[in-house]
């Protein structure tokens, strides 16, 4: 029997995080070992206790003490679902300011494959400095989702399906 591999699941405050326990059982489902990383402002937004249930590992919010253990196993990739404007614009700038963005920046410095799926309000997806944000985390490696948005029922199937293509590439 084959070891499952690991996700590390970044998540977002923003609207389809109500709903990232259905990601995660999709996921689960799909054979992933399901790591979940969440940012301060999602927190309250999820119950994390729930979570760590399905998944079996530690909902992470904040850093760890020097010397204490690392909860969770080596990532084989990392999902950012969904990654919000003040993510993407910190991320590109190496901004490491919460343990959402340092498990995004040391990904992308360790080069492990990264998805995001970028979940922004219009108005802030034209703000002049949002697609060249993007753009250097695309050309640093990392594959930026685009198109579907991550609203009703079907709304992650996208990231299942991008999973599956990198799987397979």
């Amino acid at each position: 029997m084959t070891e499952r591999p690991v996700l590390y699941l970044v998540v977002c405050a923003a609207g389809p995080a109500e709903h990232i326990d259905e990601l995660v059982d999709l996921l689960i489902a799909d054979g992933w070992q399901v790591c979940m990383i969440v940012s301060p402002t999602a927190a309250p937004w999820l119950d994390r206790q729930a979570l760590q249930d399905k998944t079996g590992y530690l909902v992470r919010v904040e850093w760890r003490m020097p010397g204490d253990p690392e909860p969770h196993p080596p990532a084989d990739v990392v999902v950012a679902a969904p990654v919000t404007f003040n993510t993407v614009t910190k991320w590109a700038l190496g901004i490491n300011d919460t343990l959402a963005l340092g498990v995004l920046n040391e990904s992308l410095g360790a080069g492990l494959p990264i998805i995001a799926f970028p979940h922004v309000k219009a108005e802030l997806g034209a703000h002049p400095a949002y697609a060249g944000h993007l753009e250097v985390l695309r050309a640093a490696g990392v594959v930026v989702a685009g198109g579907k948005p991550l609203n009703g029922p079907e709304r992650w199937s996208v990231v299942v399906e991008a999973l599956r293509s990198t799987r397979r590439s």
